[in-house]
């Protein structure tokens, strides 16, 4: 069994903030997935589906950010899991928007979410980063991690989370390099190929301007018979 936690805070008032893009993610699964209906269970909410016959989880701590571990900690408890079998996505500062990195383990660089699941379950779990951007000034942080994404990032964030949502299954099974590839798929699309581009036209013959009549009408009889 494998477990994708998502980071945000629960209530209407910071369903479309940054900060909650780690909701996002795991709502774009379910809904790409058919996963089953969410549910309350551990402080959060739960749904649960399959990627072939690997049983997974998505959860939602509803604890606020600040306590994310402490419904981290209550699934893993009750499923019996270790931190090996968890992945957690959530927001990231230090990466470009629509940027999408994962590593296992490290730090928690701050962010208040990834520091409460240090404390309740370790820093051995797979982090899914989601690049927000950085307001440029560390005073603005806190507002704009609490704000609402702007209008300008809607289709950049609606590539990430489908790409997300495609590379799932490699997720789940071990996969990184195949879910982070299906990620760039959505994020960073190839570009076409030079072949396949519309042919130049080809040029006909050159054709030459005729010069104009300068001779008169007896002159020309006159060359006609000469």
């Amino acid at each position: 069994m494998k477990l994708l936690i998502g980071l945000g805070n629960p209530g209407a008032k910071y369903a479309k903030n940054r900060h909650n893009i780690g909701f996002m993610a795991v709502d774009r699964i379910a809904e790409a997935h058919d996963f089953g209906p969410w549910r309350d269970k551990f402080q959060g909410l739960v749904s649960e589906g399959r990627f072939g016959s690997t049983k997974t989880l998505l959860l939602k701590p509803t604890t606020f950010m600040n306590n994310s571990g402490q419904s981290a900690a209550a699934a893993l408890r009750f499923y019996k899991l270790a931190p090996e079998n968890v992945a957690v996505l959530y927001d990231e500062l230090d990466l470009a928007p629509g940027k999408c990195r994962v590593k296992q383990g490290g730090g928690t660089a701050g962010h208040n979410g990834i520091r409460s699941l240090h404390g309740h379950i370790g820093p051995d779990y797979l982090r899914v980063r989601l690049g927000i951007g950085h307001p440029g000034d560390k005073s603005l942080v806190s507002n704009y991690v609490l704000g609402d994404f702007a209008k300008a990032d809607k289709a950049w964030l609606d590539d990430l989370l489908t790409g997300i949502a495609d590379g799932a299954p490699a997720l789940v099974t071990g996969g990184t390099a195949s879910f982070v590839s299906a990620v760039a798929l959505r994020t960073a699309p190839p570009r076409s190929s030079p072949a396949c581009a519309a042919p130049r036209p080809v040029p006909g013959p050159k054709m030459v301007a005729a010069e104009p009549e300068t001779r008169s009408r007896l002159q020309r009889l006159i060359d006609k018979f000469s």
